[in-house]
């Protein structure tokens, strides 16, 4: 059954971002642009005072605009999915023409700017935006664009919004801002979990039997992102309890311990599992205070993941030390 997801309140944006938003706006000195799919809190993206480029998606009634749930409310959304489980939403790349829109304008300001988008593990849409960013470069030599791919989705692209934001406002370049991000972005962890497969089989994603067969046995699958950005299966555990169980060990084993850094959870209308996270991660020593965000799943992952999926973003160990020694001699490779 789905879960009447709480009225969004801007009453609960961390004091942190409000300050590093209001302290970046007087600094100005780099112009940061966004997207919606970071899946961003009611009300982040605007105390942070970055310009968020809506992503679309196509429903039944036809092409919608991603403003962060300003005209539609995420309980209904959701809802309809699962009432409807025949109807499937679709999305599209953005083109090189809308990234063009927003990076002229940028131009025309003349601030030095950066843009973190969606990784190019789930979209192309980075590299519209890469062509965009050339073409504004060959109109406006003299102006200083950076397209950073952030290779992590949904609220893991909020986390480094808010830390890119408040860098800058300490007076951080958008080279330097571009430079911190790429090594920064893996050191941001999340762990999800999804209620059924039905919406990753209609995409293409798994295999429909795979659905079918998870769907008969309450397979709940653990999920997180390599480092390219792209999903990642850690497990597969019997029932939903051991899934979130198993988000939290991760989030043990993984963890920064550092209060200052916020935390996100973000779900597609599953709000019951996202309070037992949140009440889970406080009973961590040094976690009763930290901030926890918490956002709805955009409509544009959502999707691909459907109703019910729940995640635990944070910030934590350095992802690169656990890749497989097949990645680090593939590396070794590349490097040589």
């Amino acid at each position: 059954m789905g879960e009447k997801t709480p009225a969004t309140d801007e009453s609960q944006v961390p004091a942190g971002v409000t300050s590093a938003g209001r302290a970046y706006h007087q600094k100005r000195n780099v112009k940061i642009i966004v997207d919606s799919t970071a899946d961003y809190a009611p009300g982040v993206a605007r105390q942070l005072g970055v310009e968020v480029i809506p992503f679309t998606y196509v429903t039944p009634e036809g092409e919608k605009v991603d403003d962060m749930w300003e005209t539609e409310d995420p309980h209904q959304f959701y809802e309809t999915m699962r009432k409807n489980p025949d109807v499937h939403y679709t999305t599209a790349s953005v083109t090189p023409g809308r990234y063009l829109e927003y990076f002229e304008r940028a131009a025309e300001e003349g601030l030095p700017t950066i843009y973190m988008g969606l990784t190019e593990g789930l979209s192309s849409s980075i590299n519209s935006a890469r062509q965009a960013a050339e073409m504004v470069r060959e109109k406006y030599p003299d102006f200083e664009i950076y397209v950073l791919d952030n290779k992590v989705d949904s609220a893991a692209g909020e986390l480094l919004a808010i830390e890119v934001v408040r860098l800058a406002a300490n007076g951080l370049t958008a080279r330097e801002l571009y430079d911190w991000a790429s090594d920064a972005r893996n050191f941001i962890h999340g762990y999800f979990t999804l209620d059924s497969f039905d919406a990753l089989a209609a995409g293409g994603r798994i295999p429909p039997a795979a659905a079918t067969v998870g769907g008969k046995l309450d397979i709940k699958p653990e999920l997180s992102y390599d480092l390219n950005g792209a999903l990642t299966l850690r497990g597969m555990c019997r029932g939903r309890k051991k899934a979130l169980r198993a988000i939290m060990q991760d989030f043990r084993e993984n963890y920064a311990h550092d209060a200052s850094l916020p935390l996100a959870i973000v779900s597609s209308d599953a709000e019951k599992d996202a309070d037992w996270l949140e009440r889970e991660v406080r009973k961590e020593k040094g976690c009763e205070d930290v901030a926890i965000i918490r956002s709805s799943v955009s409509p544009i992952l959502g999707s691909h993941v459907g109703p019910g999926m729940v995640a635990l973003v944070f910030w934590g160990t350095d992802r690169r030390e656990k890749i497989s020694l097949t990645d680090r001699i593939a590396r070794k490779v590349k490097r040589g």
